[in-house]
């Protein structure tokens, strides 16, 4: 990771049901930047969050493809637990650390455009980046930004975006270091062994083998696509190891690295 490069980091979910995780990771993120001060973007999830809102309201939800379906009637409450819940859970730690967060969504300073992905999945946007105007704005003051996946179609339609997808426009938008942290270790094999890189080719064959499924497969494939037009490497590994950050600004080996 370069030192002034802006690092952007997806935080998935599980990380706010799980207790301590997010106090520790957050913990992570100070002493991180207080070793090595740089430009730091929180981009997050909150699936479960989700899954526990539309349970407790008697509403079911499904995945098609990794993605969730999300109906025109659920978006309100799929904006309230991440935009909502799950924005503030973080901001809250953020604050409580003496950081200095700022909650968005994708639709804030026009940061990314969102289309319907496909009327199938409902209101699933497609992200692509679009204006870095107000993030370079907010980076420059020393704020730290916590974005939700979140975004408004052009027509103003509310749209559930998936969360690695958006981290991703988002680092081809600052042109950005990127870390997708979720619960597991990194990208495993058929022995559930860790993975240490992969590349387009070995990821194919992965996928083709069924090792590499669901949401893991729409993560992996949209990282490579996008280190491809970066021209830079994307890591994917756990947040359960609050020095990661540390270690990987020291050289050392974490996750998986995805390079195309």
């Amino acid at each position: 990771m370069t030192q002034q490069v802006p690092l952007i980091i997806k935080l998935g979910g599980a990380l706010l049901e799980t207790e301590g995780a997010l106090a520790a990771f957050i913990g992570g993120i100070r002493n991180f930047l207080q070793q090595t001060p740089r430009p730091l973007v929180l981009v997050h999830g909150g699936g479960c969050l989700v899954d526990d809102l539309l349970k407790s309201l008697g509403m079911t939800s499904t995945k098609k493809n990794g993605l969730r379906v999300t109906p025109f009637d659920q978006i309100p409450y799929v904006v309230g637990a991440l935009a909502g819940t799950a924005n503030k859970q973080m901001m809250a730690e953020a604050i409580a650390q003496r950081l200095n967060p700022v909650g968005l969504s994708l639709a804030d300073g026009g940061l990314c455009t969102v289309e319907q992905l496909d009327p199938e999945l409902g209101a699933v946007g497609d992200c692509k980046p679009n204006n870095p105007a107000l993030l370079h704005a907010l980076l420059a003051q020393s704020f730290l930004p916590v974005i939700s996946s979140i975004g408004i179609s052009p027509d103003g339609k509310l749209m559930n975006v998936n969360a690695d997808q958006a981290a991703i426009a988002l680092a081809e938008l600052l042109d950005a270091d990127l870390l997708m942290l979720s619960d597991v270790v990194g990208i495993l094999d058929a022995n559930k062994e860790l993975i240490p890189e992969l590349n387009t080719e070995k990821t194919a064959q992965l996928v083709a083998d069924g090792v590499i499924t669901d949401g893991m497969a729409v993560k992996v494939n949209a990282a490579l696509k996008v280190s491809a037009a970066i021209n830079k490497p994307i890591v994917v590994a756990s947040w359960k190891d609050p020095e990661l950050l540390i270690k990987l600004a020291n050289g050392e080996a974490a996750g998986t690295k995805l390079q195309a």
